[in-house]
């Protein structure tokens, strides 16, 4: 089983979220674990599946004017204009598709937290969750993702501000890990160039999970990925909740 490490692309909010569920959905070898990078053609907001529209618009960053999408996945609200995006794949009937959520969520941390290190970026996993304060969004769901760590999030070590989460899906296709890196709050105590952390990061996954790393084209289906971006893209997606 490799990792096929696909080349990264920007491209709206629509189209980003409707690429990773058709790689968790519908790739040509389903066996292959899969990883992107991706960018932003424009200011995007992405929030978690399970979470209420209005609740969401009432707490967007007080200076947001873009996309606004709800994932696949669950999570909270994430701001997208200064982060550094990923998709992972794994696939069904591996052992880190077996393992627990939360066990699935410290391992690609952890990987992502290797990768940072070879570019002498020193960050932490969070050991475990904070107490609840302002973050609690009742019946909205998860809340602001970047708000406050929760357990085997990236943390700056120092201040214990938060760096990285992710969130999940799992189908019978396999576990879809959807995480950001927030790109301003590392600054703070880092520097680290794109390119070599997608490549460190692809090399701790594959570790990760015993399987050697191969660059790999993009499958052929653009046209699926258009046709689910326009659902996407719809109202009515973002309004479900």
């Amino acid at each position: 089983m490799p990792l096929d490490l696909l080349s990264t692309r920007d491209a709206s909010a629509p189209i980003n979220m409707a690429t990773d569920f058709l790689l968790l959905q519908h790739y040509p070898d389903p066996t292959h674990a899969r990883l992107r990078c991706y960018g932003w053609h424009r200011p995007a907001c992405t929030f978690g599946f399970g979470q209420r529209l209005a609740w969401v618009q009432e707490n967007l960053p007080v200076d947001f004017a873009g996309e606004l999408c709800r994932r696949p996945t669950g999570g909270g609200i994430v701001d997208h204009r200064h982060d550094w995006t990923y998709a992972l794949v794994i696939p069904r009937g591996t052992p880190l598709y077996d393992a627990r959520a939360i066990e699935a969520y410290r391992v690609v941390h952890e990987a992502l937290a290797n990768a940072l290190r070879e570019q002498g970026v020193e960050v932490a996993l969070q050991a475990a969750c904070p107490p609840c304060d302002d973050q609690a969004p009742g019946p909205a769901g998860p809340g602001v993702c970047f708000n406050r760590a929760e357990i085997h999030d990236l943390i700056d070590p120092t201040s214990g501000a938060k760096l990285a989460g992710a969130a999940q899906k799992r189908s019978r296709h396999g576990l879809l890990c959807q995480g950001s890196l927030d790109r301003a709050a590392l600054a703070r105590i880092g520097t680290c160039d794109g390119e070599t952390l997608r490549e460190n990061f692809a090399a701790q996954i594959g570790a990760a999970l015993a399987t050697p790393v191969a660059p790999t084209p993009w499958p052929d289906h653009d046209e699926a990925i258009d046709a689910l971006a326009e659902n996407y893209a719809d109202p009515a997606w973002n309004e479900r909740r």
